[in-house]
This record gives C-alpha cells, structure tokens and sequence, in this order.
C-alpha cells in the first residue's frame, strides 16, 4: 500500500531555491537592462526614425493587442492612464494611431495602429532584429529557438 500525503506531494513539486533565486536574478537583471532609457535610444538611431522613445513601447503595444483602450494599454506597459492618454494623443497627431469608440462599450475609445503607423513598427522591428542579431551573434538557431520556447512557456504560465 503506498501513502501519499498532501506534505509529500508539496515537497514533490517544490523547485531547488537556487535556481529559482538565480532564475529571479536573471529576470530582474533583464528587465533592468531592458528598461534602460539608453536601450530606447539605441533602437530610435538604428531605426533612423523620428519618434519620442516614451512612444514606440506603446505603438508597438498598440500594434500588438489593439484594439486596445487607454486604461488596458496603462496596465500592460505599469503607467498611470493619463500620461498614456496624453501620449496617445501625440501618436494619434503624428498620423501613427488612429482612436474610435469600442464595439463591445461606446463610452471606451481604442486605438488602432494606422499605415503609417504599421510601416514605423516594421522599421522597428527591422532595427530590433539588427541589434538582437549583434547581441545573439554567438547563439545558434537551436538555442535561440529553445530560449523563445521556453520564455513564451513561462509568458504564458505568468499570465494564468
């Protein structure tokens, strides 16, 4: 007979505190990195483009969830709703987004990415990957392709 108790199957599923501390560092240290403002500025030169660097994270936002509305795009990107309101306006009179009310609530404007504003992403994104591909130079596809398996396992479980 085999006895299998509550206690035994937490201490089953628990993980090693050394990699979840080295695990932990590691996240903290990239998200530091990621948010330095000299990162946005190296992106915006390699781009050549002609754009505040508090307003590419949200049209890259933008273009990634949209439809999206001002109180949703605050709580993805940590910022309070109006400073994100006020920076939606500007990407909005630089021709980049375009707002119109919610299909699902009328009183909710959305934002939506325009042409202009896709063609800005794909320089964007273009740059990201010329900078990605200096960094990861010593990388193979098989580790990189592992690291995105991975990472998006982990995005997915983080936002359950």
């Amino acid at each position: 007979m085999k006895l299998t108790s509550k206690a035994t199957k937490n201490v089953n599923n628990a993980h090693d505190h050394e990699i979840l501390r080295g695990l932990h560092t590691a996240i903290i240290d990239l998200v530091d990195e990621i948010n330095r403002p000299r990162r946005d500025d190296r992106l915006i030169e390699e781009a050549g483009i002609p754009l505040d660097r508090a307003l590419f994270p949200l049209l890259s936002r933008v273009w990634r969830y949209g439809p999206i509305g001002v109180v949703d795009l605050a709580d993805r990107t940590g910022r309070d709703h109006t400073t994100i309101s006020r920076q939606m306006t500007k990407l909005e009179e630089l021709g980049l987004i375009e707002r119109r009310p919610s299909t699902a609530d009328k009183r909710v404007r959305e934002a939506t990415v325009t042409e202009k504003g896709r063609d800005m992403v794909r320089i964007l994104n273009a740059a990201r990957e010329r900078l990605a591909n200096r960094i990861l130079v010593d990388w193979t596809d098989e580790d990189l392709d592992q690291l995105r398996t991975l990472l998006r396992r982990f995005a997915d479980d983080l936002m359950r």
